[in-house]
């Protein structure tokens, strides 16, 4: 696709978002409180697509996220605080300033001022270093370790960040046997906890599992997986793998609901083992 049919294509989107900002009932309604929360659903929904490699989702989605983003910046033309061109041109200063090791920053600069070597930047980590650190001494940004990490993210989503950006200030494990070793010991911990009785035993339970999920999202930092992601998949697996079992008992004459545990154990055995098969051997 050329330049020119990206613009047009653009253009033709602004136009209809400014006509359904001025003709529909609802789209005249909203405002960033209630509109967010569209984002949101629309940016996991995206998410999905992509972890799915479903490239024809993937367009769909993306399509919503880029009205989502266009209407928002439309709220913001409305109240005079800029419009889709500030948020683009923004966006695009931010790029520049926060990968010096490709602009070379001039000498009023922030990467500039806080001494960030380009040259010797050559790895996806020290990229990621370098942006934490430029990011941190922007105009603007609150000072501190763990400044401006959002407190609404998801659980999975927030530890990571917090991870990252303790591991930016130089607290971090070299490798990951590290945390590897960190998930065994919070394990034993909560092994220790989970059968004893009173309260004090709930609050301990509910320490240490967030402890082994913690330290599991900080695994997943150091392999370079999104952890939520990683996640869904597993979950979207046992569900799958979930239905299957119950497929193969509905096909033996059984209920699934009606079965032992052990025999849906059984059952769910064998939906697991046919997902490394060519095909289904019970079909």
């Amino acid at each position: 696709m050329s330049r020119s049919e990206i613009q047009e294509a653009l253009l033709r989107l602004d136009e209809l978002t400014r006509r359904l900002r001025r003709e529909c009932p609802w789209d005249r309604e909203q405002d960033e409180r209630s509109i967010v929360p569209h984002t949101v659903e629309e940016a996991y929904e995206l998410a999905d697509a992509a972890n799915r490699r479903d490239d024809g989702k993937l367009l769909d989605e993306l399509g919503d996220v880029l009205f989502q983003v266009h209407f928002l910046s439309l709220l913001l033309e409305e109240r005079g605080a800029g419009d889709l061109a500030a948020v683009a041109d923004n966006t695009r200063r931010k790029l520049i300033r926060r990968h010096p090791h490709i602009f070379p920053p001039d000498s009023d600069e922030t990467a500039a001022a806080l001494a960030v070597d380009a040259d010797s930047v050559s790895t996806a980590g020290e990229v990621l270093r370098n942006w934490d650190k430029i990011k941190q001494g922007e105009e603007g940004r609150e000072r501190g370790i763990f400044a401006e990490v959002p407190e609404n993210l998801p659980s999975l989503l927030h530890a990571r960040k917090v991870q990252r950006r303790a591991a930016t200030s130089g607290f971090d494990f070299p490798g990951v046997e590290g945390p590897l070793q960190s998930v065994r010991d919070e394990l034993d911990e909560l092994g220790e906890v989970a059968g004893a009785e009173g309260e004090r035993a709930r609050d301990a339970r509910f320490h240490e599992v967030g402890d082994v999920l913690f330290a599991a999202v900080n695994v997943a930092r150091k392999l370079k997986v999104d952890p939520e992601l990683a996640l869904r998949a597993a979950s979207e697996r046992f569900r799958g793998r979930v239905e299957h079992a119950a497929a193969l008992a509905e096909r033996s004459g059984h209920d699934w609901n009606e079965l032992t545990p052990d025999e849906q154990l059984a059952l769910y055995a064998r939906a697991r083992m046919n997902e490394h098969q060519p095909g289904d051997r019970d079909a």
